[in-house]
C-alpha cells in the first residue's frame, strides 16, 4: 500500500516555512523553503516542500532556474503556470535589486533639490502630512515616509517616529517636509517648535536634521534658509 506524502500542516508548526520566516525572518530558511513559500502549495502526492526540492534538483538549484524560461519551468510536474509565473517574478525582481546602483538614487544638494523631490505629492493634499527623507551619506535619498497626517503639533510628531526609521535604514541624516493645504508655506509656530525639537534629538544621537521644508502651492520655505536650523 502506498504511503501518501506529508502535507505542509502535517510538519510541526516550527518547521513550516512561513512561521519560521515571521518567527526568525527569511535569512533562517534554506532555499528550498524559500521556493516552498513562492509555490505556496505542493501537490496531491507530495508536499510544497518536496515540490520545491524536486524543482531546484532538476535545475541545479538558483544557478540554471535564473535563466529558466516559462516552458521549461511547467515542464516540471506539479508546476503550472501560476506558480511558474510567481517564481520568474521573484527572480526578475531580485536581478532588478541586484542592478540598482546609488547614481540612480535621487540626491539633495540645496532645499530646491528636496522641495522638488516632494512637490507634486504634497502640493494637493486637503490635510498636512509630515514626512520624512532619509539620506545616506552622500545626500542620497535611501527612503521616504510619511510619519503622520494632521495638524503639527509638537506633542504629537513624536521624536521616537521620526528617528526609528532613520535607525531602521542606517541613515546619516534626516530632512523633514510638511504641506499646508491653505497654500500658504509661511511657517507657523508650531512648524518652529518642532523643527527645533527634531534638530535637538537628532544631535543629540548623532543624525542631523539637515532641514524642514513647508510646501505650499508650487512653493516652499526652507526652515534652514530661515535660520531655524
Amino acid at each position: 500500500m502506498q504511503t501518501q506524502s506529508l502535507l505542509i500542516k502535517d510538519f510541526p508548526q516550527d518547521e513550516r516555512p512561513r512561521e519560521r520566516f515571521i518567527q526568525n525572518g527569511p535569512q533562517s530558511l534554506s532555499t528550498h523553503e524559500l521556493v516552498a513559500i513562492l509555490l505556496r502549495t505542493g501537490t496531491k502526492d507530495e508536499s510544497v516542500l518536496q515540490l520545491s526540492n524536486r524543482l531546484l534538483t532538476h535545475f541545479e538549484g538558483l544557478r540554471l532556474l535564473k535563466d529558466a524560461s516559462l516552458d521549461e519551468i511547467t515542464s516540471i510536474k506539479g508546476i503550472g503556470t501560476a506558480k511558474a509565473i510567481q517564481l520568474l517574478a521573484a527572480v526578475e525582481i531580485g536581478r532588478r535589486i541586484s542592478n540598482l546602483s546609488f547614481d540612480d538614487r535621487y540626491t539633495i544638494r540645496s532645499p530646491e533639490d528636496g522641495a522638488k523631490y516632494v512637490m507634486n505629492d504634497m502640493r494637493f493634499l486637503s490635510q498636512e502630512h509630515f514626512v520624512c527623507l532619509y539620506l545616506n551619506t552622500k545626500n542620497q535619498v535611501l527612503h521616504k515616509q510619511t510619519i503622520f497626517i494632521g495638524s503639527l503639533n509638537a506633542s504629537i510628531v513624536h521624536p521616537r517616529e521620526v528617528f526609528k526609521e532613520a535607525f531602521r535604514r542606517s541613515a546619516a541624516s534626516i530632512i523633514c517636509a510638511h504641506n499646508h493645504p491653505s497654500g500658504d508655506p509661511t511657517p507657523s509656530r508650531e512648524d518652529i517648535e518642532v523643527t527645533k525639537r527634531l534638530s535637538e534629538c537628532g544631535k543629540i544621537i548623532g543624525i542631523d536634521v539637515l532641514d524642514h521644508l513647508i510646501i505650499g502651492e508650487n512653493k516652499f520655505v526652507s526652515l534652514k534658509e530661515k535660520g531655524y536650523l
